[in-house]
């Protein structure tokens, strides 16, 4: 039974149903009793990750572990964070409802926007990162992917959703100038946009490598772009508001272009059409992050992400599945060597800082910043809806690095070395890499050339030695879990499964991204005043169209240099990748934490300046490393000087440039990676101590006035949970009444 009293209704006009449901009712017994339970699980979880050692550490442990974290969170710091600094009010119009035109500005079912937010919050990091930091060992990567996440990664991105939402969709770089001056702004403006395309330029590197060779993954993924043309025509014109009617029809096709991409593969004219390289898979991934920067939002952009949704969460949830009944047995030690010494195959340098910046988006990311103030708060119906969708997002992304973790992890250690050293280290045969890996000094039984050739024919690959950058060993390990649940004989489709979904997870993020950066840059001009003040309407056609062609230039030329780079485009872009994204961070977070100040909220302001200051630790060590060490394999000068010394002696070729024309190659992308290191430094560091200047001055004046836009009556309803409450289920149906009565063609969020 509801408590009238303790739920109040909240109306905006007199007749009209009310805009909001404010829900006091006290938690029950039987919930704080499942929560006491749910933290009791947690805890002897983390216990048995945490202290068990050899066949006794099995994979589910990390999965009880990281859930009953996630439950606890969300619905306890979260909620203090809510109530807190947030303080949301459903009876105020957010920028969809303000300013809806059909293009950048639609509000959005939550269930639709929760899938698109995370969605484009979810791409290369949480799947590679926490793959390749399996080198260091299991436990320090589990830590910091859940502690991380729970109090840094999902405060960042529910704290700048809600700035840019109470800013009528403002960019990250245009709140830091807004708040912070012209000194911080200019820098932030400059910083977050560079940064956002070494971003996109690397997420599209991973996805050039997956889909590469794969007619598979070429023929899947690209499906997914007219099923999402059907949806948004479908939701826009067809059957408005049919939500769950549309996504299972989406789902079937997606599930159809799934099956049918493993018998074109199988045919002849399927291996023809759609066996492409990576410099062709480069130009069409350019071409569709133009077009997806360009089209309406619900055209293309939102029902793509949220048809993607279902198979991110649908795959992770059956790994999950998988993992909690197969139990594989966790093969990699709690801390390795290469954590100790910081002389790791995958990538070089020590545990602090690059066990943190490897991990990357698994438990914080910059690049959620700029989704949580682009797209996301031009499409959300209610500020109540912010913590699920910021909040939530973001857990449900560090259970995806979890799953990777865990995959990593539960694969022979020589085996995964023998994937992720470099081409040079392995000499790129079974024999040349059993051997190599036979000399690390790994635990366990060495292997043979033999075993390395079978796990190849095992997946139907010729060879899967050095397939660095994690994807592929995601794919194999996953192919390994799903493999002895479903039984024997279809470890090869699981893998190829597994390389698709994950093209799939990241393109996602591309498409996103590239808007973003789209909003990023015509923020930027439109500050420029003058003529040029019109592109601060992001739905201006010609301003957007300018800025999608100047932003996939970008990015796209940094992705056909990595694609050709004689390195490795991943070995030598991730590392950059890593420290951009976690400098991105500390911008976001370094304004979070002046607006909170500004607010007067200062006894709450260690929430984002806690995660801030240990985040500034972690980059600015790790820019100072990869800017002076001496040692080649992390310092970018270090390289560049050795490769230019290796060019004055007359030398053709050295290390892996094999030509005189590599070893150039190799020259001006060490030079262009390290002037970005500095500069990327550089820039964060004005940005902090501009915002601490900021925080002192509103400190000392008991706050300042913020550029939060002035209230607007709101004159919609939407539930605020993915399911909604009983309270909000009789709003609904008078939503769905009233509109039937007045004829209106909306329907009422949440009511189908």
């Amino acid at each position: 039974m509801r408590s009238p009293e303790l739920v109040d209704l909240v109306r905006t006009d007199p007749d009209q149903p009310p805009v909001a449901v404010i829900d006091r009712r006290p938690m029950t017994p039987g919930k704080k009793a499942v929560f006491a339970v749910v933290g009791l699980v947690a805890a002897v979880a983390w216990a048995l990750v945490a202290f068990a050692r050899g066949e006794t550490v099995n994979g589910a442990y990390f999965v009880l572990a990281a859930v009953g974290t996630y439950v606890i969170g969300y619905r306890f710091y979260a909620r203090l964070i809510e109530y807190k600094v947030v303080r949301p009010r459903d009876d105020r119009a957010t920028p969809s409802e303000q300013l809806e035109n059909g293009r950048d500005f639609a509000p959005t079912d939550r269930r639709v926007l929760f899938g698109h937010h995370f969605a484009a919050i979810a791409g290369a990091g949480p799947l590679v990162g926490p793959v390749l930091a399996a080198q260091m060992g299991y436990l320090p990567s589990t830590i910091w992917i859940i502690v991380g996440a729970v109090v840094a990664g999902c405060v960042q991105d529910y704290l700048v959703l809600w700035m840019s939402t109470r800013r009528r969709g403002r960019s990250l770089g245009q709140m830091i100038r807004e708040e912070m001056g012209t000194v911080g702004g200019a820098a932030g403006l400059i910083g977050v946009f560079v940064i956002m395309i070494i971003i996109l330029a690397v997420l599209a590197l991973v996805v050039t490598n997956a889909l590469a060779e794969s007619p598979w993954g070429v023929f899947s993924v690209g499906m997914t772009i007219p099923i999402a043309l059907f949806m948004g025509v479908y939701l826009r014109y067809l059957r408005p508001g049919r939500v769950a009617e549309v996504s299972v029809v989406g789902v079937a096709l997606l599930l159809l272009a799934i099956v049918a991409g493993g018998w074109v593969a199988s045919t002849d004219w399927g291996q023809d059409a759609f066996t492409l390289d990576k410099v062709t898979v480069a130009w069409l991934i350019i071409g569709y992050g133009f077009l997806a920067s360009v089209l309406p939002v619900w055209l293309l952009l939102a029902p793509r992400d949220y048809l993607s949704t279902f198979m991110k969460v649908g795959t992770i949830a059956l790994l999950a599945v998988g993992v909690l009944i197969a139990r594989p047995v966790v093969e990699a030690p709690a801390l390795s060597s290469f954590g100790i010494h910081g002389d790791g195959p995958a990538f070089a340098g020590s545990m602090f800082p690059f066990l943190f910046i490897t991990i990357a988006c698994g438990a914080l990311s910059g690049f959620h910043a700029l989704i949580s103030s682009g797209t996301t708060p031009k499409l959300v119906e209610k500020e109540g809806q912010l913590r699920m969708i910021g909040y939530g997002g973001m857990l449900v992304e560090s259970f995806v690095a979890i799953m990777a973790l865990v995959t990593a992890i539960s694969i022979d250690q020589h085996l995964y070395f023998s994937m992720n050293a470099a081409a040079g280290l392995t000499g790129g045969t079974p024999e040349t890499a059993a051997a190599y890996v036979n000399g690390l000094g790994l635990s366990g039984t060495p292997i043979t050339a033999a075993e390395l050739q079978a796990a190849a024919d095992s997946v139907g690959e010729a060879s899967i030695i050095s397939r660095t950058g994690g994807a592929p060993t995601l794919a194999l390990g996953m192919a390994g879990i799903l493999g002895k649940l479903f039984g024997g004989g279809l470890t090869a489709f699981w893998y190829h499964f597994a390389i698709m979904f994950e093209a799939l997870f990241i393109l996602t993020t591309v498409d996103a991204g590239t808007r973003v950066a789209r909003f990023m840059l015509t923020d930027t001009v439109g500050n420029l005043g003058g003529p040029l003040k019109k592109f601060r309407d992001p739905s201006w056609r010609l301003g957007a169209w300018i800025a999608s062609v100047v932003v996939v230039g970008l990015w796209g030329s940094i992705l056909l240099m990595g694609v050709t780079d004689p390195l490795g485009g991943i070995n030598t872009l991730f590392p950059l990748f890593g420290i951009a994204n976690q400098l991105l961070a500390a911008m976001a977070l370094s304004v979070v934490t002046v607006v909170v100040v500004k607010k007067g909220l200062v006894r709450w302001a260690w929430i984002p300046a806690v995660p801030l200051l240990w985040d500034l630790a972690v980059t600015l060590t790790a820019s100072w490393q990869k800017i002076f060490s001496d040692v080649p394999a992390i310092g970018y000068w270090a390289q560049h000087r050795a490769f230019v010394d290796a060019k004055a002696s007359g030398a053709t070729e050295f290390g892996t440039a094999k030509t005189p024309e590599a070893i150039d190659a190799v020259i001006r992308n060490t030079t262009i990676q390290g002037v970005l290191s500095i500069v990327f430094a550089l820039l964060v560091v004005i940005v902090a101590l501009v915002a601490l200047w900021v925080c002192v001055k509103a400190f000392r004046a008991g706050g300042l006035p913020t550029t939060e836009e002035p209230d607007v009556t709101s004159h919609r309803f939407a539930p605020r949970s993915l399911v909604m409450t009983d309270a909000e289920r009789e709003v609904a149906a008078q939503w769905a009444a009233h509109d039937a009565a007045t004829g209106a063609v909306r329907a009422p969020a949440g009511a189908h």
